[in-house]
């Protein structure tokens, strides 16, 4: 694994807050992911041996939790909620403007690298929806309008980087 020095003292770090190494496989899922940006196929079996554990025992954690991601995404993520409330005022057409927008499909990284799309279970705003998660930032009532908005402004930020 090709991971931070300083991502590799947290991990050594972690492991020992747990009485059961096993017990710290969230923790280092999650430090890796925020250090690689998903989890890549040889951070299991790194995983498993530095926990004393499987390869499949670390799998089945990354399989079961929607939160790690298998494949690298845009710079920016993402996430249109797709439950009940959000999808009665209109989520789904929120999503599908974002696909558009930024010429790409769920899951996938748009052309210019900047962006994936992803619909997501609640967000937990349901009285605002339909709500978007863009990075750590929650956006509320994101109809259509709004979701171009957010577009240009994103598109704009990726201009002023270049």
């Amino acid at each position: 694994m090709n991971l931070k020095p300083e991502t590799l003292s947290k991990i050594d770090e972690v492991i020992t807050h747990y009485p059961t190494k096993r017990s710290a496989t969230l923790p280092l899922l999650h430090l890796i992911q925020e250090d690689v940006g998903f989890i890549p196929e040889a951070a299991i079996p790194w995983i498993a041996t530095k926990l004393e554990i499987q390869p499949i025992n670390v799998y089945e954690v990354v399989t079961f939790y929607p939160m790690f991601r298998q494949k690298p995404i845009g710079r920016r993520h993402i996430k249109v909620c797709r439950t009940l409330s959000c999808a009665l005022v209109g989520g789904y057409k929120t999503c599908a403007a974002f696909e558009q927008e930024f010429n790409t499909h769920l899951g996938e990284v748009s052309p210019d690298g900047e962006v994936t799309v992803d619909f997501v279970e609640c967000l937990a705003s349901c009285g605002t929806a339909p709500v978007v998660l863009i990075d750590d930032d929650l956006h509320e009532k994101v109809d259509v309008s709004k979701a171009k908005q957010l577009s240009a402004q994103i598109r704009a930020e990726a201009a002023a980087r270049k």
